[in-house]
């Protein structure tokens, strides 16, 4: 290996160890609207399957922010890199079938599950995509909640036998 290529080497290495899961800024920018509208929440419940970022347990629903570059989002800032191409490319395909298999499992444990793309909070587009999120949070809520009207059988249900 020339040294060239073991400095790109040691250069991503660095780059890598210094991105962290929890608390990134998109995430960050998610919670602080969210707590500033008076959602409450917790962060990575760890009963639930694939750790969610925010969990709000009163609206039976989940948000995961992702990062672009890690979940494979298709827009203009995912690219893969030039070295070591097929790592990445296996690495980001196992993320999403991943992010795929932990959103039908909490589906099915009843749980809405929303995805926030990293690319969704660049300020030109982050305030129509957290009024989005507020939106759709209020609407989960009251659907949820809404009264389901039956109207009433024709047949009335009684507890003894008619009179003969």
């Amino acid at each position: 290996m020339t040294t060239d290529e073991e400095r790109q080497r040691l250069m991503r290495s660095h780059i890598m160890a210094a991105i962290h899961s929890r608390d990134t800024k998109p995430e960050l920018i998610v919670r602080r609207y969210l707590f500033a509208r008076g959602f409450r929440f917790r962060l990575s419940h760890p009963r639930l399957p694939g750790r969610p970022d925010i969990v709000l347990r009163k609206y039976r629903t989940v948000i995961f922010v992702n990062g672009c570059f890690w979940h494979g989002h298709d827009c203009p800032a995912f690219h893969l890199p030039k070295t070591n191409v097929d790592f990445w490319r296996r690495k980001i395909e196992r993320n999403r079938l991943r992010d795929a298999d932990v959103q039908r499992r909490l589906a099915a444990m009843g749980w809405h599950c929303i995805t926030v793309w990293e690319c969704e909070l660049k300020k030109e587009r982050r305030a129509d995509t957290l009024l989005s999120l507020e939106y759709t949070l209020n609407r989960i809520y009251l659907s949820d909640r809404a009264v389901r009207y039956a109207p009433p059988e024709e047949e009335s249900l009684m507890a003894a036998e008619p009179e003969p």
